[in-house]
């Protein structure tokens, strides 16, 4: 649930002060700093005297960041130092649109969706989650998405937002022995706002291994432009996997035959034609 303050959330949880359990799991947009632990202390721990089990997870969201001095990793990690529980923290900045974004959370953690992971994820497993987003203005790299596969062994759906190449795709297309990824639990894929290099690296089979079935977004002429009108080898056997091909954007289809071959068990929904 996303808050654009927290006084809604101090007010509920103040009505519940015997509450034994808690789980928390929340998205706010703030002013001026970062929900940490001397906030969850103050308000939360502080007046639930009884609580014996507390599982969160808090995502903060702090716009034009550049007029702020914000905290970094380690003064939040202060914060936390008298909590008994294993808790993760990981913030990160984004220059070009100024905004900010700090995620606390206990571990092991129970969340089932897990949003705008960076290049900052600092691992781990979420045998729960179930979809994933991951956003950055920094390359993801090939070892990145490693990272992911294996934090999320259960993952079945994945939105990845990424419009800069990638720094080693060079070194790693002319690398034999490229570690492959394999999402065995992979129903939705969406490539339809992303640099080229992304959807190479998840429709090359040299370097992810897609199960049938998958339900891929894309922008037609992307698609069109990666796999070289259709025509291409090393993106033919993962194409041949999907199940529902979105085609995204205004782009007009110049190429529906080979586009219904290279794809030839998807159900091929473009919305140019509703």
């Amino acid at each position: 649930m996303r808050f654009y303050n927290d006084e809604i959330i101090r007010s509920l949880l103040s009505r519940m002060s015997n509450l034994e359990r808690l789980d928390l799991y929340i998205i706010f947009d703030c002013d001026t700093t970062f929900i940490d632990g001397n906030y969850l202390k103050k308000n939360i721990l502080n007046s639930m005297t009884k609580l014996n089990e507390f599982h969160f997870s808090i995502t903060s969201h702090i716009s034009n960041v550049m007029k702020l001095n914000l905290p970094s990793k380690k003064d939040i990690q202060q914060t936390f130092i008298h909590f008994q529980t294993k808790n993760i923290i990981y913030v990160d900045y984004f220059p070009e649109s100024k905004k900010g974004l700090c995620h606390i959370y206990s571990y092991p953690s129970k969340m089932i969706y897990y949003s705008d992971i960076t290049n900052q994820f600092p691992g781990g497993l979420y045998e729960y989650v179930r979809r994933v987003s991951l956003f950055d203005e920094k390359p993801f790299e090939h070892e990145f998405f490693l990272r992911i596969q294996k934090s999320f062994p259960l993952l079945e759906i994945l939105y990845v937002k990424n419009k800069k190449p990638q720094n080693r795709k060079q070194s790693n297309d002319n690398q034999q022995y490229l570690s492959l990824i394999q999402f065995s639990s992979l129903s939705e894929l969406r490539l339809n706002d992303v640099h080229d290099d992304y959807i190479e690296e998840f429709l090359f089979h040299t370097k992810t291994y897609l199960t049938k079935n998958v339900n891929l977004f894309i922008e037609y002429e992307s698609l069109e432009r990666i796999t070289h009108n259709f025509t291409r080898e090393c993106t033919r056997i993962n194409c041949a996997k999907v199940d529902k091909l979105y085609l995204c954007g205004n782009d007009e289809l110049k190429c529906e035959n080979s586009l219904g071959k290279y794809f030839p068990i998807a159900k091929i929904i473009n919305p140019r034609r509703y």
